[in-house]
């Protein structure tokens, strides 16, 4: 394969996922778990890196979840997730969540989340993976701001060794 086919844009590893909050999913409060909310953000993430390296993925970090609203019984949940920036076996993923109040028309951004994923060959071993060709404003922020996490998450891991 020569170098300009092992580039990909950030639009091909875009992937929507809609969920409706059901009363299975909800504390006492009537609220979505945290736990299932992690739960969606992990799958549509791992699909969005699927996506983009064509390979199994398996999650390697969680950076952050940032739990900004609540989301009730009853709201759909959209999740949308896309690859900020590839490395040579590992992809940061970005994913944003919506919830929507579909009774008032109503949508607010509830969360934000940000996740590695490396590429695995069909024994369980990572793999290269693709290069990622940001083309609009946002997608080259996030591509520089996924370098400065990974730098901040490199120098985490060491110190902790």
């Amino acid at each position: 394969m020569n170098s300009k086919s092992r580039k990909k844009n950030v639009n091909g590893s875009i992937v929507t996922m809609t969920e409706l909050v059901l009363p299975h999913h909800t504390n006492q409060l009537g609220n979505l778990l945290g736990g299932e909310l992690m739960h969606w953000i992990d799958i549509c993430a791992a699909v969005s890196a699927a996506k983009h390296s064509q390979r199994v993925c398996v999650t390697a970090s969680v950076d952050r979840i940032d739990f900004h609203h609540p989301i009730k019984l009853g709201n759909v949940v959209t999740l949308t997730a896309s690859v900020n920036r590839a490395f040579r076996t590992s992809m940061e993923v970005g994913v944003e969540v919506y919830a929507e109040l579909l009774t008032e028309g109503t949508k607010v951004h509830t969360n934000s989340a940000y996740l590695t994923f490396v590429s695995v060959d069909e024994n369980g071993k990572p793999v290269e993976t693709f290069e990622i060709v940001p083309e609009t404003d946002e997608e080259k922020r996030r591509f520089e701001e996924a370098l400065k996490r990974r730098e901040n998450r490199l120098g985490t891991r060491k110190r902790s060794s």
